[in-house]
């Protein structure tokens, strides 16, 4: 095993990679509670049940989906980077697919599957790198970004931070409720972990937080902490339904769900895989070696998690964590991915993490999203105006989709009024009128 691993060309150790595995499975270990949460729409007044997915099912799902694809990438591609549904991803589903089209879940996550399907045909046959390189890297950054504010948005809102108002159509809440100020108490804490950069500081943010609503009595005290596995039945599967009513499927509405999700997917998985890969010293000759095995890796638990009953399962950035920690090998990734399957027992606990709980981890995702507007050059209007209405839109339309077709559709025209045509690639012209058709018969 070691052999196998490379920990002598590494210089790491059996000590080193279980480490750094753990720290990054408790780096990331809020997405368990964060996921189910939000794919079953959990703190959002008036939406029928059968827009909600079970929590328990995708609590189940989410642990699966994290397992499946962190020990894929642990042993085939052997990066020390793990898995699991990505934030931005389950809140385009959430909110712009099911309560924004009207979309049920069951066909959101047959776009989950497809779009995973294509991600590991793109990427046999190298058209991915073609079409992540025709993206010019300002609207990668200015999508990014965006999800990020959405995603901030959207957990302020939870928290009850953040009000409807009749107007001014958003207002601050009533800090004078215990909900909200319990909220505050778990944002101020994660960011001063997250300011002395201690470890896995959004995990424990939570898990203090939800201390705390216990100790108050604002949170509901969880029936036991250990239990049997919650039925995976409500969600397993449910991703082939679609299929049996082609209608569902062969629409444009679906296809810029399918192209969304892969879009996000894509930029995500690549930005990850060399970002950890360069601070763990793993490029060479300013290549990723066995860059096509992680991108297998990352599209076969997309499809697996899609199975299962949750959205996009995509690379962790939080695995620079454990990269920190001494992790060099794939080999940190199978200890991950062990924790996350034993974390299938713990679902009881799952009560805890209420709207008010999440929220911070919502927030210091978003904003360390949000960094990703450094990369954009602001002096040049032609970018700036795309980029910005791409980052702005997605939170003031309540879409992560809509905010990257309105910036996809300036794009080209800003530049080709700049006189700068030549820079526009098709590929952005193509995307540019499947979202003005976007616009015409779907909105």
């Amino acid at each position: 095993m070691r052999k196998y691993f490379e920990f002598e060309q590494l210089g790491t150790n059996y000590r080193k990679e279980t480490i750094g595995g753990i720290t990054t499975f408790l780096s990331m270990a809020y997405i368990l509670a964060v996921n189910p949460a939000m794919l079953s729409l959990a703190g959002v007044d008036g939406v029928p049940d059968s827009m909600r997915m079970d929590i328990n099912a995708v609590f189940v799902a989410t642990c699966l989906a994290a397992f499946v694809g962190t020990l894929i990438m642990g042993v085939y591609a052997r990066y020390p980077i793990a898995l699991a549904p990505g934030m931005g991803l389950n809140a385009f589903f959430a909110f712009a697919v099911v309560l924004g089209m009207g979309i049920p879940w069951q066909t959101g996550l047959t776009g989950v599957l497809v779009s995973g399907v294509l991600f590991v045909i793109l990427t046999a046959s190298g058209l991915r790198e073609y079409v992540i390189n025709s993206i010019p890297m300002e609207m990668k950054m200015a999508v990014s970004a965006g999800i990020g504010f959405f995603i901030a948005f959207v957990g302020l809102q939870g928290a009850g931070i953040i009000v409807a108002d009749q107007n001014t159509l958003v207002s601050v809440g009533d800090f004078h409720d215990s909900s909200v100020l319990l909220a505050v108490f778990g944002i101020v804490l994660t960011v001063v972990l997250m300011a002395k950069r201690v470890p896995a500081a959004i995990f424990i943010g939570m898990i203090m937080t939800a201390i705390a609503g216990l100790i108050f009595g604002l949170l509901p005290m969880p029936e036991a902490i250990v239990s049997k596995v919650p039925s995976i039945a409500p969600t397993f599967g449910a991703a082939f339904e679609a299929f049996r009513n082609p209608t569902e499927i062969f629409n444009l509405q679906f296809l810029v769900v399918v192209l969304t999700f892969l879009f996000v997917d894509f930029f995500d998985t690549a930005g990850t895989l060399v970002g950890v890969a360069s601070q763990a010293n793993l490029i060479k000759d300013n290549k990723l070696p066995r860059a096509g095995r992680a991108l297998v890796s990352d599209s076969i638990a997309t499809i697996t998690g899609a199975i299962f009953g949750t959205s996009t399962t995509t690379s962790y950035v939080e695995s620079t964590a454990g990269v920190a920690a001494g992790a060099r090998s794939g080999f940190a990734s199978v200890v991950t991915a062990f924790l996350f399957l034993l974390a299938i027992f713990f679902s009881p606990l799952i009560v805890m993490f209420t709207s008010e709980v999440t929220a911070p981890a919502l927030i210091i995702v978003g904003a360390l999203m949000a960094s990703n507007l450094s990369r954009i050059e602001w002096s040049r209007f032609e970018i700036a105006v795309p980029a910005f209405l791409t980052v702005l839109l997605m939170p003031l339309t309540y879409s992560i989709a809509t905010g990257i077709a309105i910036g996809f559709i300036f794009y080209p025209i800003t530049l080709m009024m700049a006189g700068k045509k030549k820079q526009v690639n098709p590929v952005m012209w193509v995307l540019a009128i499947i979202f003005v058709l976007y616009f015409i018969f779907i909105l």
